[in-house]
């Protein structure tokens, strides 16, 4: 199938804007007025011309077909990836060929689309080569990874006995502190080379005075950082694929070294999380022949958007290579044997109480897990009380939503899809309730994005 046959809806072009703001300016540059000279190619290119308020118009050419979602050029001189007129082209694209016909590309559009892809044939040729070679000082790499395994080991048993002094003071002295001491105690674990301590340190300065209950949810927190230390000073006791954990929570760089798989993966959702140093971008997938779910994260600084990009609700036929680690369902995503294509396959279904027996279930292998991906089946979106909750339509379980998804539009879409009926809803499960990500009405409905 050509990329011809292959249009994307409007939620799917929008999920890939950086933010709110390129999302609304992108969308008022989805109609033909702007734009002049535009097309489409079976190869994937899409390109046209896009009048600002310059004398020239700015051009804007999108390579569809590249192996890790849309890449983007434009001659504005935003930033943003992908820009307002990026977004807006692809909006008018997948509205129809009669806005974007094809034919054949202009040069200036050729010419970076030939450039893009040799340059990345050149870069996995380097890489392929870069890997033979890169065992080549194996143990130079042993002693490395040795001095780094004795600085997090310092900094555990530092954390420990900061731990130990908050517990002999009370409670209620950590809200007297402020979040300076938790900031300072981050700091360490970042000189320890335990940055997944530190976020974790991090988490718990925001937790005091939060609201009622805070002392619970301090205590929790602070037995999960516990037992962290504890699992990372003793490790050589566990289990080899519970320390693979331990050592990913605690923060080292884990590989993706698992056998490769090869499938037609459904896209489930896509969305960002964004702090002040990273944005990290989550990607779920369903193997439709393997039946496995996997998690591929991208990076980006911040304020820019990680270059990993699939559209949700299409299907790619890829290959996908697991990362160690007991429960672990991330990956890496490898070769793609074709592009993105729409697709009726929807992930099979679970009760509410089966969601959350599998969340249960995988708290054994990961007891730092905050969440699970999960697909419900035939449940209705209900008001309980200020919340909102997934009630199983043949049954009388239920799961809540969980408080950062009932601020979110999505919930409100969700609402509007099923208008009382059952509809199937992807989404993580976890202690803190239900996120809704995805959802389809019964039958082989349009996909709706819900983050």
């Amino acid at each position: 199938m050509t990329q011809q046959g292959v249009r994307w809806t409007a939620d799917q072009v929008l999920a890939l804007a950086p933010d709110a703001s390129s999302r609304k300016a992108g969308s008022k540059l989805g109609a033909a007025g702007p734009w002049s000279e535009a097309g489409s190619s079976d190869e994937g290119t899409v390109w046209g011309l896009c009048k600002g308020s310059g004398s020239k118009p700015y051009q804007t050419v999108i390579d569809i077909a590249d192996a890790t979602g849309p890449a983007y050029k434009c001659s504005c001189p935003s930033r943003k990836f992908p820009c307002k007129h990026a977004l807006g082209l692809l909006l008018l694209w997948a509205g129809g060929e009669g806005a974007v016909p094809p034919g054949p590309p202009p040069d200036w559009a050729e010419q970076w689309t030939e450039g893009r892809r040799q340059r990345a044939q050149e870069k996995r040729t380097a890489g392929a080569a870069g890997s033979a070679a890169g065992s080549g000082d194996p143990e130079a790499a042993r002693r490395r990874a040795e001095r780094r395994a004795v600085r997090i080991t310092a900094g555990a048993t530092e954390l420990e006995q900061r731990l130990a002094d908050l517990l002999r003071g009370g409670l209620a002295g950590a809200e007297q502190a402020g979040y300076g001491m938790w900031e300072e105690t981050a700091a360490r674990m970042v000189d320890a080379q335990a940055p997944g301590l530190a976020a974790r340190v991090r988490e718990l300065g925001a937790i005091p005075s939060s609201g009622p209950g805070w002392p619970v949810r301090l205590l929790e927190e602070c037995a999960l950082i516990h037992l962290l230390d504890q699992g990372w000073l003793r490790r050589e006791r566990l289990p080899d694929g519970l320390a693979s954990t331990v050592r990913s929570r605690i923060g080292l760089p884990a590989s993706a070294d698992g056998p490769a798989i090869r499938d037609r993966w459904l896209v489930l959702a896509q969305y960002d999380t964004a702090d002040t140093r990273l944005t990290t971008r989550r990607i779920w997938l369903h193997g439709t022949d393997s039946g496995r779910t996997a998690l591929l994260l991208s990076y980006g600084a911040a304020g820019r958007a990680p270059e990993l990009a699939l559209p949700v609700g299409l299907e790619l036929e890829a290959e996908v290579t697991a990362y160690s680690g007991t429960g672990q369902l991330r990956a890496a995503l490898g070769e793609q044997f074709a592009p993105p294509t729409p697709t009726a396959t929807r992930p099979p279904g679970v009760t509410t109480e089966q969601a959350a027996a599998r969340y249960g279930d995988a708290l054994r292998d990961d007891p730092w897990l905050d969440s699970v991906p999960v697909t419900l089946d035939r449940v209705i979106p209900a008001p309980d009380g200020d919340s909102w909750q997934l009630m199983d339509a043949e049954g009388d379980s239920a799961l809540p939503i969980t408080a950062s998804a009932r601020s979110r539009p999505g919930l409100w879409r969700l609402v509007a899809l099923s208008g009382g009926a059952p509809v199937k809803v992807f989404g993580e499960c976890g202690h803190r309730g239900f996120t809704p990500l995805t959802a389809w009405s019964e039958g082989a409905g349009e996909v709706v994005l819900l983050c």
